[in-house]
Order: C-alpha cells, then sequence, then structure tokens
C-alpha cells in the first residue's frame, strides 16, 4: 500500500461523444472554473480535430489537453492514423494509449501498445498506458495477471530514466460504458498490484511516483470512493464528463484529495 503523495488527475475522455458547436460552450464552463488550479492536474482527451481549438482555448489556463491515440510511426503511409511527432509539435503534452476499445474495435495488441508507448516517448509526449482485465487474448490467466501481462508488455524497453513521464490507467473491461462501477475495494487490490508490479521492474522508489488513475462508470456519486484510495491517483471519466458540471464536480472531489 502507498503512503506516498502524488498529484491527483483527473481526465474526461470525450471519445467520439461530443460535436463541433459544443466544444466552445464546453470549455466557456470549465475553463474559469480551473483559472487558478493547482492542487489537482485536469486534462481532456479529445479526438484529433478539435484538439487544435482546444489547445488555442486553454492557452494560459492549467486544463490539458490530450490526444485519445496515436500511432507507432511518426510518418509515413498510414492512412487515418495520428503521429505523435505532430502530436508533439502541436503542443499536446499526453496521449492516451492502448484503451480497451481500441483493442476491442481496432485490433491493437500488447506489441503495438508497446510500440505506441515507446514512439510517445520518443517524441516527448507522455503516454497514459490503459490496462484492462479482457481475458479473451490470454487464455486460462486470472483477471489481475492479465492485468500485470499487460503492463509488462507495454512497459518493454522503457527505461527507469522515462518512468516519470508515463501514467498508468486501470479500467477494468466490464465497467467500462456500463453504469456499473468496480467497488473502491476492488480498484485499490488492482492499482496496489498494478504498483508493486512496477516496483518490481523499476524499484520501489520510482514506483511511488507513478501515478495510476481508475476508469470505468465513474461518476461524481461514486469518485471519491476512488479517490481517496491509497494507490489510485486520479480517475479516468467518460460518459459523467460529457457534462461540464459533473466533471467539475469530479474535480472538486479530488482536490479533497490534493
Amino acid at each position: 500500500m502507498s503512503e506516498q503523495k502524488r498529484r491527483p488527475f483527473v481526465l474526461a475522455n470525450w471519445k467520439i461523444n461530443m460535436e463541433p458547436r459544443e466544444v466552445g460552450p464546453y470549455l466557456e464552463k470549465v475553463l474559469p472554473a480551473l483559472a487558478d488550479e493547482h492542487q489537482v492536474e485536469v486534462g481532456i482527451a479529445a479526438q484529433d480535430l478539435y484538439l487544435s481549438q482546444m489547445l488555442a482555448a486553454a492557452k494560459g489556463n492549467p486544463l490539458t489537453i490530450v490526444g485519445e491515440n496515436a500511432h507507432w510511426e511518426d510518418a509515413g503511409a498510414f492512412t487515418g492514423e495520428t503521429s505523435p511527432k505532430a502530436l508533439a509539435q502541436m503542443g499536446v503534452e499526453y496521449v492516451l494509449i492502448g484503451h480497451f476499445e481500441r483493442r476491442k474495435f481496432f485490433n491493437e495488441t500488447d506489441e503495438t501498445v508497446n510500440l505506441k508507448t515507446l514512439a510517445a516517448l520518443r517524441n516527448g509526449l507522455k503516454p497514459i498506458v490503459d490496462l484492462d482485465e479482457d481475458l479473451s487474448a490470454y487464455g486460462n490467466l486470472v483477471p489481475e495477471k492479465v492485468v500485470l501481462a499487460q503492463l509488462k508488455a507495454a512497459l518493454d524497453g522503457v527505461m527507469a530514466d522515462e518512468m516519470d513521464q508515463v501514467t498508468i490507467a486501470y479500467e477494468p473491461t466490464w465497467a467500462i460504458g456500463s453504469g456499473e462501477a468496480a467497488s473502491a475495494d476492488q480498484a485499490q487490490e488492482a492499482a496496489a498490484l498494478i504498483r508493486q508490479s512496477l516496483a518490481n521492474l523499476y524499484g520501489r522508489d520510482l514506483a511511488e511516483k507513478i501515478r495510476i488513475l481508475y476508469g470505468g462508470s465513474v461518476t461524481p456519486a461514486n469518485g471519491q470512493n476512488f479517490l481517496c484510495q491509497p494507490d489510485i491517483d486520479g480517475i479516468l471519466v467518460g460518459k459523467a464528463a460529457l457534462n461540464p458540471e459533473k466533471f467539475l464536480a469530479l474535480v472538486d472531489e479530488a482536490r479533497k484529495n490534493g
């Protein structure tokens, strides 16, 4: 169980839910509430076509703009993909890597997640590496072993001096978009296992510095249950974050632990 204090991170994942006409009004509600934010890191992951608009709107504001995906090559004949080099040149700081929906619908594997993690770091992006409990590709492994196998594979080749740029997100597959979140105890147990695995790979001191987020049906009603856990350092929020008031309510909950 971790005792070190890490800065909480509240991250919205819009996926492809927002329409162009909705982006500006959403930011107009959120940005003023974050103008003097220092306790909590607050971010929004959005599809590529909104990133320039959001970066411009958030200039001078603590809001962090996050990419939802990046390819493992910087350039080339990869129609429809996103260059990590281009994201970095735009001013994007973080990028989601290996979300369950990418694995499920776009056939991402441990190998491609690893390549994308390395590509993000190579370009100065901070990867948020997503772990889940999808058993389909792992035979007879139990869920916690799947999570740890994904973690080890994703970080293959990542050096210790790069790990301060990495964030881990744990999202149990069955909780994503289901309305049924993990219990606080379940989430804490998974986060503690992840941190212990990080300690085995990189040493306890470094593992204590890495943030671990929980995602999966997070709402203002249950957010604090996760944020108060010793090994959970933030939340990855999907559906609830499409409502700016609910998103800010979750930021308020995180401030209590900041």
